[in-house]
């Protein structure tokens, strides 16, 4: 008697416990299935055409003739197709060398902030130096600045870099060094590293090895899907970024994408730039659709202690 007691108290526990909006005996009707399916296949409907619609209007938008593309009101399907649009685009816009210096400039900035960043976050999270909170609170401080407050004091110090009195106008590492030491990144990454057991860093330190080498063999080996999140982070911000690549970079010859498709937006029929973005956007797609579980892993990680 006990027994089964005992059992229907746990039946009834685990069922609280799982109920949301919808309890599982509605849902065991036919009723509150039919209903529970059209609002879930509704809503996720609408979820999908309110991301991908944009998408598909800037896609047709491309295919039609610029005549088509500017009339009002605008038509949902071209009437003429013409994906030609995008070879000319490619070759009017001179699109693969904006291409190069975009992905020059990406990819710089990604290599330049994993190698600052994560040997901040781990100093921060596992050697616990003096003053260490006081340092991360006074980046965490940064974020609450807004951007273009910082523009003129970064703009200035890449004129006349500190010290070097360097030039950086027209140079990738205009973009790379104030893009290396990012705060958000370093407390995404701080945040996972301080699940890390000790246990690891202290068994690494009685086998001799030093904090370079447990960050190399130990820490970045389990710590690849935070490394992802931060990597497309890093990578999407600066392939996307426009005020700042308008500054540093008055040679047209080494804009990046962002920018030049601005400066052309005059003289450009419309449909060719809209295949110019089109293009411009198809490398962050990709990269989204390829690592999209890994960036979802990099996003739970770490939430869960234990």
């Amino acid at each position: 008697m006990t027994v089964t007691l005992a059992r229907k108290e746990k039946k009834k526990t685990a069922e609280y416990a799982s109920r949301t909006l919808v309890s599982p005996s509605q849902l065991r009707t036919k009723r509150g299935k039919t209903v529970y399916l059209v609002v879930f296949g509704g809503t996720l409907v609408a979820f999908v055409l309110a991301f991908l619609f944009p998408l598909y209007w800037a896609v047709t938008g491309a295919m039609k003739s610029a005549p088509e593309l500017a009339q009002t009101p605008a038509t949902l399907i071209p009437h003429e197709w013409h994906p030609e649009t995008f070879g000319e685009a490619w070759d009017q816009m001179d699109l693969g060398k904006y291409f190069l210096n975009t992905v020059v400039v990406a990819g710089g900035a990604w290599l330049v902030q994993l190698a600052v960043d994560v040997p901040a976050a781990f100093a921060l999270s596992k050697l616990r130096p003096k003053f260490g909170n006081a340092v991360l609170g006074l980046m965490l401080v940064t974020l609450m600045l807004p951007a273009a407050a910082l523009l003129v004091p970064t703009y200035v110090t890449v004129t006349d870099l500190p010290l070097l009195h360097l030039n950086l106008i027209n140079s990738p590492t205009a973009i790379w060094l104030p893009a290396a030491a990012n705060a958000f990144n370093i407390y995404l990454l701080k945040r996972f590293f301080d699940q890390i057991p000790d246990e690891l860093i202290e068994a690494a330190r009685i086998d001799g090895a030093g904090p370079v080498r447990t960050l190399w063999k130990i820490i970045l080996p389990i710590s690849r899907p935070i490394l992802a999140v931060v990597s497309i982070l890093a990578v999407v911000t600066a392939w996307k970024d426009f005020i700042w690549p308008l500054l540093v970079f008055p040679d047209t010859g080494k804009q990046t994408l962002s920018v030049m498709l601005q400066r052309v937006a005059i003289d450009m029929p419309l449909n060719l730039l809209v295949a110019g973005m089109v293009l411009a956007s198809l490398p962050m797609i990709a990269l989204f659709l390829v690592f999209q579980r890994q960036i979802l892993a990099g996003l739970t990680a770490g939430s869960v202690k234990g």
